[in-house]
């Protein structure tokens, strides 16, 4: 079992202190938490399977490594905000920003075990891939692949740039802890990218079948 739920737990919004910390200590500790996005009213979440660290100007992989921009600003801002960008212009990806203000790191979140608005999830996937697949292929997707990618998740989490710069302290798009406790945590390179692959700073919950890496 992936995901062991403590009997006691109630849901709790993840604080700033949980993202003002160092970037691979909150890529670990989210793993088993739940993305949750509130859009006009329609809820969707899904548990935290997969991320990965990208850790200031230094990284040659973090928007940072090129200096201060209007497009990576979020990075040297207040933790605890969403940074959400357009990958190649096509796939909006999400991630948390981290450790103090000024210090530009974020977390990329990679992959979701969907929990809450499945059906919604199903029909947002389903439009987006239209020209590409039939909608009844996409209809028939398994649970735990429709969060599996970090631009599949955020598809059917309804998630785009309208998304970007949010304080995760609101109510629109934030992390929680439902008190489920993750089993076996692996760490490897990071995927999708052509530098710095040399560190290890993508962290998914070993064996997990929404994880969207080879190593799973």
């Amino acid at each position: 079992m992936f995901f062991v739920p403590v009997v006691f737990a109630v849901p709790v919004k993840l604080s700033r202190a949980f993202y003002d910390r160092p970037t691979l200590d909150v890529a670990r500790d989210l793993l088993g938490k739940v993305l949750v996005h509130n859009r006009r009213g329609v809820v969707t979440s899904g548990a935290i399977v997969e991320v990965e660290a990208y850790v200031g100007e230094s990284d040659p992989a973090c928007h940072a490594a090129p200096g201060p921009t209007r497009r990576n600003e979020p990075l040297y801002g207040v933790p605890g905000h969403a940074y959400v960008y357009l990958n190649y212009g096509i796939h909006a990806l999400v991630n948390v920003v981290t450790e103090a203000h000024g210090s530009p790191a974020a977390v990329l979140i990679r992959a979701l075990d969907p929990l809450d608005g499945v059906d919604v999830m199903r029909r947002r996937r389903a439009r987006a891939m239209k020209g590409r697949r039939s909608r009844r292929e996409a209809s028939v997707l398994p649970q735990q692949a429709l969060c599996r990618g970090p631009g599949n998740l955020t598809m059917a989490m309804g998630i785009t740039l309208a998304e970007n710069r949010l304080d995760l302290l609101g109510d629109r798009l934030y992390v929680e802890d439902r008190g489920l406790r993750v089993g076996d945590i692996a760490w490897g390179s990071r995927i999708g990218i052509r530098v710095g692959t040399e560190h290890p700073w993508r962290a998914w919950v070993k064996g997990h079948a929404a994880v969207s890496g080879l190593k799973a």
